[in-house]
This record gives structure tokens, sequence and C-alpha cells, in this order.
């Protein structure tokens, strides 16, 4: 068997299950969004069609030519709805990206920009790729290819990429450079850049952060407070470090996190400051950290007694499999689809408090939104600047998520759903598109 035949049926054998997964995450989203339709008189049951599926898929293929060895990839953009503006979504580089996932992933980039009230529609895309296998000359020669690939799809004006798993402002930077051979320089082609080359003060920590708002308003709206409140985070990459950090500022005590390695766990709380030296600095796994602790699994995490369940990595990690065994009072999703429909009505039957994704992580593409409106005029804002616009905005959303939770006597998901679908609804009017 030649080594590109071997090659594709490893990669084959290995997406079947996340395959699977990515379906049910897909129906998910769309029982989601039948379930808002259902409270919305004004938009007819038959437009469900229209705003389920994506208006454009692409798929290319990615050659790299690296010490005598041909190596092919695959490279995905799907573009789910850009009714209010130019598609926006992240790249992602991962060995399991799929086009089904990222069906799942664009729409929900179309609900999230259209509730937190920002001018883009819903995208996303990557590389089927483990960047941690490439080194940097490769990953930049691929980022390259598959920008040159989809050079006739994205653009300040039309679909704007950003950081995702597996990519970074570096990148972006890269993304920047080879669309620019084309255009001359275009800084808002993309965010999530470096500072030094048109990025926006506060993108990194955005995501984190805004997780951390969301919980601290979130509990405010309920019988729980914030101050000394027992939280565990599952994923310590950028959006779990960051949302750690934020909610230990708020008054919050972290006692549990995980990494893919596994999980720490103390009663009393973990020291947050030094955990995020040991993995950043000393690049260390959760399960090799020597501090006072007890060293839990990944699955235990999910079933710890807490106020607050943070899902901060990959998507469908509660499920109707292991819902029962979940104990938080509350959930605020810092990833995207961490939770089945299935899992999301056994935990509210238990009394269990769900904010949704589409407001809780949204504080990326806030500032995503920041960087590409200062690209676009040419003129960096400060860090004040961008921080009071990003909790005047965010509050906002939460605010007007809360209004429609209590007036139409729904939950969260539902509420953020039917303000989004509201909005884009809307505007397909205006534009003509329909009805």
């Amino acid at each position: 068997m030649s080594f590109l035949s071997k090659r594709y049926r490893d990669q084959k054998d290995m997406n079947k299950g996340r395959q699977a997964e990515d379906s049910k995450s897909e129906a998910g989203v769309n029982v989601f969004l039948s379930r808002a339709l259902h409270h919305l008189a004004n938009i007819q049951d038959e437009l469900h069609m229209f705003y389920c599926l994506p208006k454009r898929e692409v798929r290319v293929q990615l050659v790299l030519d690296s010490n005598d060895k041909m190596k092919v990839f695959e490279g995905f953009r799907v573009q789910h709805n850009n009714a209010l503006g130019p598609y926006k979504g992240g790249l992602r580089y991962h060995p399991t990206a799929s086009m089904q996932h990222f069906r799942t992933m664009a729409s929900l980039m179309t609900w999230k920009c259209a509730l937190v009230g920002i001018p883009f529609g819903g995208a996303k895309g990557g590389i089927a790729c483990d960047p941690k296998a490439l080194t940097a000359e490769e990953l930049e020669t691929l980022t390259k290819k598959y920008v040159e690939q989809m050079m006739p799809i994205i653009g300040p004006k039309i679909d704007v990429p950003a950081p995702d798993m597996g990519t970074n402002a570096q990148v972006m930077a890269w993304v920047y450079e080879e669309y620019s051979k084309m255009h001359g320089d275009e800084p808002a082609v993309v965010t999530g850049k470096p500072l030094e080359l048109s990025g926006s003060f506060g993108r990194e920590s955005a995501t984190g952060n805004g997780v951390a708002y969301i919980a601290k308003w979130a509990t405010e709206a309920s019988e729980l407070s914030l101050s000394n409140a027992k939280i565990v985070i599952q994923g310590f990459g950028n959006v779990g470090q960051f949302a750690a950090k934020k909610l230990v500022e708020l008054g919050a005590q972290v006692v549990a996190i995980s990494d893919s390695s596994g999980g720490v766990y103390s009663s009393s709380g973990l020291n947050v400051e030094k955990l995020l030296e040991f993995k950043n600095y000393e690049k260390g796994s959760l399960n090799e950290w020597d501090g006072e602790c007890e060293k839990i699994t990944n699955e235990d995490l999910m079933q710890l007694e807490c106020d607050l369940l943070v899902p901060a990595a990959l998507g469908n990690v509660i499920t109707d499999i292991n819902a029962n065994a979940i104990k938080a009072k509350m959930i605020v999703e810092g990833a995207n689809d961490p939770i089945s429909a299935e899992a999301q009505d056994f935990l509210e039957s238990k009394g269990v408090v769900i904010i949704p994704d589409i407001l809780a992580n949204a504080g990326g593409v806030l500032v995503s939104y920041f960087e590409w409106a200062q690209n676009l005029q040419h003129f960096q804002w400060n860090v004040e600047k961008v921080e009071e616009n990003f909790r005047e905005m965010l509050k906002k959303a939460w605010k007007e998520t809360a209004e429609k939770h209590r007036s139409l006597k729904v939950n969260y998901r539902t509420a953020a759903y039917c303000i989004a679908l509201e909005r884009v609804h809307k505007a397909s009017q205006l534009r003509g598109y329909h009805g």
C-alpha cells in the first residue's frame, strides 16, 4: 500500500467516530433553532430549511512537498449566512476537522454575531491536520496554500477569518500576508493578528473574559453568588485560562481545572496564577503539576459538585450518556456546542441553569469586530476603549437575553436564539432574500 493511500485510510478511520458526533451536533443546533422558531409567530415554519442550510461549502486539496515526501491535506470553508454582513468565523487546524463539523460551527457563528449586535454573518473553516506534527515552515506553507485556494471567497467585505483551535496570531499574520500579495495591504481580511500587524488590544483574552463576565451577570440573576462560588473548568487552553484568571479576579474560587492530560482538584481552591505559569512558561501538562491538589480525570472533573461548570474545550462533552452525573448548579458554555439537546433537557429538568455558547463565548467575536473596524479606519484603539466597548456590548446582549428569557418564559438558549433569529430574518426580508 502506498504512503498516500495508507494515510488516507488512517485519516478516514480516525474521522468515523468524530463524524458521528458532528452529525449529532448539527442536529442539536437545528433543534435549538426549531424551538426558537416555535416562539416566533412572524417567521414561517417553512423557512426552517433556509436558516439551517449553509449558503456555500468549499473543500480544497492542499499539497505539501516536504523532505521528498508529498503530504496531502483537506481544507474547508463553510459560509452559513451573510444577511447582516460579511461572513465571520475561525480557522481550525485539527486532525478531525470535517465539513460536517464546520457546518455546525458556521451556523453558531451566524446566531452569535446576530445576538451581540455586530454586522457579521457566520462562517467556519480550516484544515484537517495536526499542527503539532508540522514544522513552522510547513505550517506557514500550508496556511498560505489554503489562503491561495480560498482567495475568491474571502476578503474584508466578503469573509473574515480568525483564530480557532490549532491556530493563533502568527497563523493570522500569514493569512494577512498571503491575501495582501494579490490585493495590496488589507489588514481587515483577518482578525486575531499580532498587535504589531494591526491587531487589537484585548483580542487574546476576549473570549475567556467574556465567559467570566457572563457568569457574573448570570449568577447575579439567580440564587447563586459568584463571590466564593466553587468553579470547575474543563479545558485549560486560551478560553479556559483567561476565564479562570478573570473569575478569580471577580471573587470566585476555581477548585478544578483540566487539560487533555487530565485534571487537578482542590476543595479549598487552586492557585490559578501558579497553574498559568506552569502551563505557559514551563510548558507542563496538568497531570505533571506537583502543587497541593488531587489528580483527577476529565470524566471525574465533569462530575464534581460545584456551583458553576465551564466546559471550555471541545464540543459535545455533555450528552445523554453522562448528563445524569453532572452535579453543577449552573453551566456556562465556554466552548462551542458542548451540550447536546437531550442532555440540556435532562439537566434543566433537574433545575440546572445553562447559559448558551452563542452568548457566553461571544467575547472573542466582539473584539474581532473591533479589530476589523479599526483596520477599516486604519486607526488603533487604546485598551481602555476596547474594554469599555466590550463590556457595554456584552452587557447589552446579556440584558436582552435575560429579558427575552423572562418575557417568553423560556430557557436562556431559546431566548438567545429568538433574538438572533429575529434579527437575521428581518435583515433577510429587507435585503429581499425571501418573503
